[in-house]
């Protein structure tokens, strides 16, 4: 069995032999600082946990890309999704909003979309001459249009328009600028019933392959890597939104396995390519995540290696960071790679697990390499940070705050959150807040079957959030819970305080 593909790990170990920072740095020492507004590289993976990465802890899985990202940047040690599942999390971070504001809520129900009022960040960037692009998962609400991405300011879109196609790795088709576009040798298998997850039918490309001539990560770094390439001479704003390690559900529901993974010849029989991982006695879904995680950090590796082949490396930011917390789907289990670290909870969470994620930032020369920032901020910063590095307005009623203060050593010009805030309609709906150390939690806002529950952690001292100081500090959680009906703007469609619309999901 090979150990992934041969030659795309020797061409990353050329990479990272020839390309360290110092020579990095050399090679393009002749560009004229601000010859340009900087490009910006935002690469967004699924469902990757707090603890998943070497940089944040994980003592097994290798991330040895993604660390070297963080070496030559900085990491973010109290950073929040903008939710706790996909659509809301993205949405949110495209347009600035907190999950109280902006127009899609949840992943269920229909219809949910982004409204044309709603600036997103290329369409913001698009003022200040950039040209964008989405490589991979799209996902933002439900039911989008093949051109939803186009709508919404992108000039260039590959990928998965709906999220739940994005849960196979061997899809049939993808689209691009919202065109159909059949990936070669993949056929999926009608003869699974899927009719108690989806009693409405399968969602277009969602299934399991039966077939699988291509796995859909070489394609996302293609795309990637020549838009990088065919924009060189011009900013650009590359969104990058790979769907890993996020399960393949449908495959997990009829297989009991949804981490899919390259196929290799094996004996005369293709079985999947797990590589390194393969040596241990884990259960395979745990295989697949593990090399889930290794291909996804590969992929950062060659988006570094291009940037630095062209000269860009000192003149772009790239951005690392996670849609939310970890899953506990297709077979994988929390704990077993520890994937939340000293967090409780996970995706579905408003605790700390299902929310702070991973992000990191480098900019050659304007962010400290090896720094590290605790200030707690969220994806929904993205956009006016973005808008600040380029020299272009932020758009009117974002709640986002730049945090470009805190990346280039102006940490006393920085301007903080007075609270963060979140809700979400599955589960019987929640809502929490941050505002300085206290976290305080409200569950079961939506069921009247369900006894509501409120909760209370001063993450300074109770990280894991496993003393409920509730009864002790009631005048804190009495200003707090006031300050989430202040936060919350209701939107049609859909009710957090009310169960008359199912938004339940089964992914």
């Amino acid at each position: 069995m090979i150990d992934f593909n041969f030659f795309r790990i020797a061409f990353l170990c050329m990479l990272f032999v020839g390309c360290g920072e110092g020579s990095s740095f050399s090679s393009q020492g002749k560009q004229a600082a601000g010859a340009q507004p900087p490009n910006i590289v935002l690469i967004v993976v699924d469902d990757l946990g707090y603890g998943d990465l070497g940089c944040f802890g994980q003592q097994i899985l290798q991330t040895h890309h993604i660390d070297r990202l963080a070496q030559g940047g900085m990491r973010f040690t109290q950073h929040y999704a903008g939710s706790t599942v996909c659509a809301p999390s993205r949405a949110s971070l495209l347009t600035g909003k907190h999950p109280g504001h902006v127009s899609v809520r949840g992943n269920q129900p229909a219809p949910q979309l982004l409204k044309d009022e709603e600036v997103t960040i290329a369409e913001a960037l698009g003022k200040a001459g950039y040209t964008s692009a989405v490589v991979g998962k799209w996902g933002v609400g439900h039911p989008p249009a093949p051109d939803d991405p186009a709508r919404n300011g992108f000039d260039h879109a590959y990928g998965y328009i709906n999220m739940w196609h994005a849960h196979n790795f061997y899809p049939e088709f993808l689209y691009e600028n919202a065109e159909k576009v059949a990936l070669a040798g993949n056929v999926n298998d009608d003869g699974y019933d899927f009719s108690k997850q989806h009693p409405q039918g399968l969602p277009e490309g969602t299934g399991v392959a039966r077939e699988k001539g291509t796995y859909v990560l070489g394609e996302f770094e293609k795309q990637a890597l020549g838009f990088i390439e065919d924009n060189k001479d011009k900013p650009f704003f590359l969104y990058l939104a790979l769907n890993m390690p996020h399960t393949n559900n449908e495959a997990g529901y009829v297989l009991g396995d949804g981490q899919e993974v390259p196929m290799v010849q094996m004996d005369g029989k293709l079985v999947a390519d797990y590589g390194t991982y393969g040596e241990h006695d884990w259960p395979n879904p745990e295989k697949g995540f593990a090399t889930m995680i290794t291909l996804l950090d590969q992929t950062v590796g060659l988006v570094e290696q291009r940037l630095a082949e062209l000269g860009l490396t000192e003149n772009t930011m790239v951005v690392f960071v996670s849609d939310n917390g970890p899953h506990q789907e297709g077979g994988h289990r929390v704990d077993f790679f520890d994937s939340n670290g000293p967090l409780r909870g996970s995706k579905r969470d408003l605790y700390e697990g299902g929310i702070r994620v991973p992000m990191i930032v480098k900019y050659p020369g304007k962010v400290a390499a090896g720094s590290t920032s605790d200030m707690p901020c969220a994806s929904w910063d993205f956009l006016p940070t973005f808008c600040e590095l380029a020299g272009t307005e932020v758009p009117a009623g974002v709640d986002g705050i730049s945090f470009l203060p805190t990346l280039t050593g102006k940490a006393d010009e920085q301007r903080k959150h007075r609270w963060l805030y979140w809700e979400f309609y599955e589960q019987g709906g929640k809502q929490a807040l941050r505002e300085g150390d206290w976290k305080y939690v409200k569950l079961n806002v939506r069921d009247p079957e369900q006894p509501i529950t409120q909760e209370l952690y001063d993450l300074s001292k109770d990280l894991g959030e496993t003393q409920n100081l509730i009864m002790d500090y009631p005048g804190v959680a009495a200003r707090m819970d006031s300050i989430l009906g202040t936060e919350h703007v209701p939107i049609e469609g859909v009710s957090l305080f009310a169960m008359e619309r199912d938004a339940e999901t089964a992914f």
